[in-house]
């Protein structure tokens, strides 16, 4: 949007060389950096960005011409320092500065939101340098590239809508799992680079039970299994994605019927406390002195992983689909129940029905939202036997039994859900 007043463009593109300019100047004292090598300084950008503005002003045939001049000098000014200083982003941040300068008498907050930006990209070289050169390597730089093809190439591709007679496969919707696996991955790979297994682990868990606690039981089963010394992070991990993970089921269920969630409330918190303590106790648990640190050696995930999780969990998905085709709405507790074996997100509709389907009671429906639990808890105990061993999945099963037994001791309390 053009500006009220031409003034408001010019103080806006001087804002921005002053910006721009302040922080190229900084070069002039930065070790390892010659001050013949820094061709252009405040006083440059400042009287570059004024350049802009005022022939922007004047008609784009003149900013035009006024453009070439800027660059052509920055030409040959790279001409002279390149030997001193062989890297390009001075002259194109001078470039930019006046390109910025000319938008801001047309739209001044987009040219001074873009500044800032600018500014902030120069300001990080170093840290940029050190992440790309000694902290990233190459194998992770794979995982972020494949991770992207994932995401933003193959997932906008595929359909949203269901391929099978039975309406239950989406193409989108299983390769988001693979993506999420895969995401859940690169999340606790970072999280482990920044602040060691023992807490990096539980902490990614703590997000991506939000995405998929079953991805996630599974993900770091497998994390536990290449590195031993890790099970208990790792089963600490898996717990707290199951918490999260429940967290939101409560949410979308108590948005979905408020009567069954308070039918349910007390043994959901019961079951929520014993489940988030035993998650803690194995967090507490010392890790290896060299385990701790964790290096950027080894793959983020492994793709071959995530497609095996997506396809068993589509086949469970295929099959609730051909489930609630051939029996109907009547079978809707059974279609929850096995849409919990996948996961909770999954369930969350179905158990929603279940309060208000005529042919189901109420204080059936409220353990309906048990058996929902019930299919979860067994599935991901035997995932986490399948891809973590032995000593994975007992302590991944120690706490499920636990926020089982809360929820059975506790199903006494509560009211009732009226018809």
């Amino acid at each position: 949007m053009p500006c009220n007043e031409p003034w408001q463009g010019l103080l806006t593109a001087l804002g921005i060389g002053l910006l721009i300019g302040t922080v190229r100047e900084r070069l002039h004292t930065s070790p390892g950096i010659q001050a013949s090598a820094v061709k252009a300084g405040v006083r440059t950008h400042a009287l570059v960005a004024l350049l802009g503005a005022l022939t922007f002003l004047l008609g784009l045939e003149v900013f035009a011409v006024a453009l070439c001049g800027v660059g052509l000098m920055v030409a040959l000014g790279y001409r002279q320092s390149a030997t001193l200083d062989p890297g390009m982003t001075g002259e194109f941040a001078l470039l930019l500065t006046t390109v910025l300068a000319g938008l801001a008498t047309q739209d001044a907050a987009l040219a001074a939101a873009l500044g800032v930006v600018v500014a902030g990209l120069l300001m990080v070289k170093k840290p940029l340098r050190r992440f790309s050169q000694e902290l990233l390597s190459e194998q992770e730089l794979e995982d972020a590239l494949m991770l992207c093809a994932a995401a933003l190439v193959v997932l906008p591709l595929l359909p949203t809508e269901a391929v099978d007679p039975w309406l239950a496969l989406r193409p989108y919707a299983i390769w988001k799992i693979v993506v999420l696996i895969m995401g859940i991955g690169m999340l606790g790979h970072i999280a482990m680079r920044l602040t060691g297994a023992q807490w990096g682990l539980p902490l990614t868990g703590v997000f991506s039970g939000f995405v998929s606690s079953t991805a996630a039981v599974a993900e770091f089963g497998h994390k536990a299994l290449a590195k031993p010394a890790l099970t208990c992070a790792a089963s600490a991990a898996a717990l707290f994605a199951t918490l999260s993970s429940l967290g939101l089921f409560v949410l979308v269920l108590g948005t979905s019927s408020p009567a069954l969630l308070a039918s349910v409330a007390w043994p959901l918190a019961a079951g929520a406390t014993a489940l988030l303590s035993v998650a803690v106790f194995l967090a507490r648990q010392p890790t290896p002195e060299g385990e701790c640190h964790v290096t950027n050696a080894g793959h983020a995930f492994k793709l071959s992983q995530a497609l095996l999780i997506a396809a068993t969990l589509s086949g469970v998905t295929l099959l609730t689909g051909v489930f609630r085709h051939f029996f109907g709405d009547s079978a809707v507790l059974a279609t929850a129940v096995l849409a919990g074996l996948v996961e909770l997100h999954s369930a969350v509709v179905s158990v929603a029905q279940l309060a208000t389907h005529e042919s189901v009671q109420p204080a059936h429906a409220r353990w309906g939202v048990m058996a929902v639990l019930a299919a979860s808890v067994v599935s991901k105990v035997g995932l986490s036997y399948l891809s973590g061993g032995k000593h994975y999945g007992t302590r991944v099963t120690t706490g499920l039994l636990a926020f089982t037994a809360a929820i059975l001791a506790t199903m006494g309390w509560g009211p009732t859900p009226s018809p």
